[in-house]
């Protein structure tokens, strides 16, 4: 089972990740000024997991990553993959584990490390 993890970008906006069940990542959402937004766009993507698109594509290096659109509306950008087969794995494990993920905020965590 994955996990949608939300956090805070440094430029103080809020975003999510959803994680593999071995805790790597497999996308990345947009920016979201609000958690609230930020939290509502997570229960739309377990909500609506079949109406979203995975649109393929290659890095200038060569490796593979996807975009998941919405209504042809950039909602998330995947990691970088090595093959096209661990792409569509990726994918394949998002669409298994999205409905019945855990959602876990971090966006107020403060910075282990002063200045």
């Amino acid at each position: 089972m994955g996990t949608f993890v939300i956090s805070k970008r440094f430029d103080g906006r809020f975003k999510f990740v959803f994680t593999s069940k071995k805790g790597k990542i497999i996308f990345t959402s947009t920016s979201f000024e609000l958690k609230m937004d930020c939290e509502l766009a997570i229960d739309l993507v377990k909500n609506n997991v079949a109406h979203y698109a995975f649109e393929k594509a290659r890095a200038a290096n060569g490796k593979y990553f996807f975009r998941m659109m919405l209504n042809e509306q950039l909602v998330a950008t995947s990691r970088k993959y090595t093959t096209a087969l661990l792409l569509q794995k990726g994918i394949d494990e998002f669409i298994l584990a999205a409905t019945k993920s855990d959602v876990l905020d971090f966006s107020v965590c403060e910075f282990v490390f002063s200045d």
